[in-house]
């Protein structure tokens, strides 16, 4: 087995020479302890496993760390044949007192007979010549050997098309053709900073194998899955024993920010404060502006051993202004938001260093620390490589409507780059008679023609395809279309896309459409998917409160003339540095590549059903929960950026909620009915935030999100630890069972049952199946529980815990299981209008199942009527 010995150089000067050398790296003195445990794992289990002896006789420790949560190491082993790692094979061990404890392995099978060659035709320098010309980018110039690490590894210069030196190391790509393939392994980060790539050349013929991006955009703008109607703006990503007791004083000196303080998520949610003294002394022992660990800071701007913090706003990634808050630490800058954002550039850059700090110091207690690969310029003596604090880049003038993050291998710095966003939402309606007179928010579509400042005045004519209770939606083909020719067509939100909707308007004459939004809250900005290209007129969409109205005054046959324009003054663009939530989703990407698969393998979110995204939006939501907050509440991502009010849907299919009413999403959703990777991010979003809530339920909420012992709490810490114990490349599955094994470490299982209904009730319960993870289209859903938990683990005698409804969303067969005989009972479903459409008697006892395939989609009320008891739940039909 090859194993490199590279010793951790903390200067710059230094790490430019052998920058992203971690990538190929490991600390040898700790590896060997595990190499003899993990052997004995493999070939006692490699029958189980499916491997050939030769599939586990050569492989590498990459990394490991030690988890104080669940009290073992974590080792991440790739797969290698004749010394050279078989790419993202890394495995995740659980090795406790040297016995392992939880391993899932991802290593290939029959290794010999798939292997192409050990020997390369083209050189490493070619590679790289041949990535360029592959990428689309120019061919490098005056490209230097830097290092040489081995026969097989190299280190060489920018070449003039990467904003950092160029590391190329031998792999075997693994193909669709079964096959293993030699290549060079090397990455090139643009000079733009858009896309950091990681790239496979097969070194005999040079053709490119596999591509996979460092660099997590929001692609704001761009429509989701073209199949739904859910068409919104996307936002955009070594070993030691117990450490000893970290240095305790007032590191910070008495430094302040004036700041939107966690967990004020945004200036919407709440007002900025001067904060002092912020920094963690467990994470951050000398504050937010050292470097040297001495007590003092090295610096008086916003720039410290977390965290670089400065204006882009030429967009050349070059050294920008930082604002300076003296000898005193006093950063104390004004905002104004009636003007363009680069009047407030300090106060923004002084938020964005906040704020990544905050993520630094708050997950630094939940294990992202130094040898996991946490983001620290000078690692104060523990193990892991450091030189790699965050570049935030603000206001950064290479975008608009984005954020993004590039996260490397331990030891080479990320870079966060957070840009202006277009003017927030204005009144686009104006309604000029009747009751309803005056002026509706309203947002653009992202597609058609565009509105002016010239109104665009007709009536409202109300559109309708005559599909039931959708028959507003225009899903199907429109039954009234000459009521609509030279009006304003007004129609609802649906199950199509949103350029289907508006383009079948404008077929049948329609000057302008109206979309009322279908779930509670603000509008939304739409996508046209596949349709939108040949939509000519304008769209906006408006709130459902004020759409709903609008509908019933058509309905009642009363004339509504409405004028859609721009304002005459459009307020100054948003700035994203104030927006916390895509700041901590950006970190967020940051936390999830470098504990899945271990630091030194920042590539393994890049298959198709991959949970990346959700992480993010969930690091953020957890930071920005509030007292009072309630699980049915709705919380949107950008709300802020996006110019939406705080109670609306945000930028995802639907907002974050528990009630299915305002989040139906199942996992079934993730077969091509969100987009990727965003909306299937947000469907595992969405079930860690039914999980952090249910354990809110059972321990309570506790605001000390650094230290307290809530549900809150114990759900961070059970998703950080599932990181650290899944596999590489993993996929839905994978990922319930890492909190699962988490929760068993930690907590010895107290949360199984718990933890397996709320997966259970969003489709990812027992039986379902991810299929491949690299695929996004085979996964099974399934809503039922493992023997011993089908009655709860909380069970407390009451009613409602009698009862388990399943599945739900349902496509037509309810399941009704009780924990007691309850004897004849009346099943009673009724539509919202209170009228009941569905009854039959039953016998209550262990499952009953009831066929209700002639309702339509929508939300009704299921009652259960027996002797002395009656049940009422909310029931979703799709």
């Amino acid at each position: 087995m090859l194993i490199t010995l590279i010793i951790n150089q903390p200067k710059k000067t230094m790490k430019k020479i052998i920058y992203l050398l971690a990538f190929f790296t490991i600390n040898f003195a700790f590896a060997q302890d595990f190499s003899q445990n993990i052997n004995s794992y493999l070939n006692n289990n490699r029958t189980q496993l499916g491997l050939e002896a030769q599939d586990v006789e050569d492989f590498n420790i990459a990394s490991q760390s030690f988890s104080k949560s669940m009290q073992l190491h974590n080792v991440y082993v790739t797969q290698q044949y004749q010394g050279i790692d078989i790419f993202n094979t890394t495995s995740s061990f659980a090795v406790k007192n040297n016995v392992v404890v939880n391993a899932n392995i991802t290593f290939v099978q029959n290794v010999t007979e798939k292997v192409n060659t050990t020997s390369p035709v083209i050189t490493a320098e070619s590679a790289i010549s041949r990535a360029a010309t592959s990428l689309g980018i120019q061919s490098p110039s005056n490209l230097t050997l830097l290092e040489t690490i081995s026969n097989q590894s190299f280190v060489f210069s920018n070449g003039a098309i990467s904003l950092e030196n160029i590391p190329v190391k031998l792999v075997f790509q693994y193909d669709q053709e079964n096959t293993l393939k030699l290549a060079w392994d090397l990455s090139i980060y643009l000079l733009d900073a858009s896309h950091y790539y990681n790239v496979r050349i097969d070194a005999v013929t040079g053709a490119l194998l596999d591509t996979n991006d460092w660099v997590v955009s929001c692609n704001f703008g761009e429509p989701s899955h073209s199949n739904l109607d859910h068409n919104k703006i996307e936002t955009s990503i070594l070993f030691s024993e117990e450490k000893e007791a970290s240095l305790s004083f007032d590191a910070a000196g008495g430094a302040q920010y004036r700041v939107f303080p966690m967990p004020v998520e945004s200036p919407n949610h709440g007002s900025e404060e001067l904060v002092a003294d912020p920094a963690d002394t467990n994470a951050s022992p000398f504050g937010w502006h050292d470097t040297d660990g001495v007590a003092g800071a090295e610096f008086t701007t916003t720039r410290g051993n977390n965290v670089l913090a400065q204006e882009d706003i030429n967009g050349n990634n070059g050294s920008g202004a930082m604002p300076d808050g003296g000898a005193g630490l006093n950063f104390d800058f004004p905002y104004d938001f009636d003007n363009p954002p680069v009047q407030m550039v300090d106060a923004a850059t002084v938020n964005l260093f906040y704020w990544n700090n905050i993520m630094h110091d708050v997950y630094y207690q939940y294990g992202f620390d130094e040898e996991s690969g946490n983001f620290q310029e000078n690692n104060y003596g523990e193990a892991g490589n450091g030189s790699d604090s965050v570049n935030a880049d603000a206001q950064d003038g290479g975008g608009n409507n984005n954020a993004n993050f590039a996260t490397p291998p331990d030891g080479a710095n990320p870079r966060m780059q957070m840009f202006l966003w277009g003017s927030p939402a204005g009144d686009l309606l104006t309604v000029n008679n009747g009751p309803l007179a005056g002026g509706y928010l309203g947002l653009e579509g992202d597609f058609g023609g565009s509105l002016t400042t010239t109104p665009i005045t007709e009536d409202l004519a109300l559109a309708s395809d005559g599909s039931g209770p959708d028959d507003y939606d225009i899903c199907d083909p429109i039954i009234n279309g000459g009521d609509l020719s030279g009006k304003i067509a007004i129609l609802r939100r649906g199950e199509c896309e949103f350029g289907f909707k508006v383009l079948a308007a404008e077929n049948e004459g329609a000057i302008a459409v109206i979309v009322v939004n279908n779930v509670p809250g603000g509008s939304i900005t739409m996508g046209g998917g596949v349709n939108g290209g040949s939509v000519t007129i304008p769209s906006i969409m408006v709130s459902m409160a004020d759409g709903d109205a609008l509908i019933a005054e058509l309905i009642a046959g009363n004339t509504v003339n409405g004028s859609l324009s721009l304002p005459a003054n459009s307020p100054p663009e948003l700035d994203g540095d104030v927006d916390n939530g895509i700041i901590a989703h950006e970190y967020g990407h940051g936390i999830s590549n470098r504990l899945t698969g271990g630091p030194t393998n920042t590539g393994c979110l890049s298959n198709a059903e991959q949970m990346g995204e959700g992480w993010s939006d969930w690091v953020g939501l957890m930071l920005t929960m509030e007292p009072g907050d309630q699980p049915e509440d709705i919380r949107g991502i950008g709300t802020y950026a996006t110019g939406q009010s705080t109670d609306a849907g945000g930028i995802r299919e639907a907002p974050y909620s528990t009630d299915f009413a305002i989040n139906p999403y199942t996992y079934v959703d993730t077969n091509n009915n969100v987009s990727q990777p965003h909306g299937i991010g947000f469907v595992w979003s969405s079930m860690l935030w039914d999980l952090n809530w249910a354990l809110i339920d059972e321990y309570g909420w506790d605001a000390d999100v650094y230290n307290g012992t809530g549900g809150n709490n114990i759900a961070i810490q059970l998703v950080m630890d599932g990181m650290k114990l899944q596999v590489c490349s993993p996929g839905f599955v994978d990922g319930r069972d890492a909190i699962l094994e988490a929760d068993e470490l930690v907590n010895a299982g107290a949360n199984r049952c718990l933890i397996w209904e709320v997966f259970a009730n969003r489709g990812l319960g027992f039986s379902a199946d991810q299929g491949s993870s690299s695929s996004r289209s085979d996964q099974t859903e399934a809503f039922d529980l493992p023997a011993d938990c089908n009655l709860g683990v909380n069970d407390n005698g009451s009613l409602e815990n009698n009862f388990n409804i399943y599945p739900n969303p349902s496509k037509g067969i309810v399941n009704i299981q009780s924990r007691l005989d309850l004897g004849n009972a009346d099943i009673s479903v009724f539509d919202i209008n209170g009228r009941k459409v569905f009854n039959q008697n039953v016998e209550i006892q262990n499952v009953v199942s009831i066929n209700t395939e002639n309702l339509s989609t929508g939300i009704y009320i299921l009652q259960i009527n027996g002797e002395n008891y009656s049940h009422t739940t909310k029931l979703i039909i799709e």
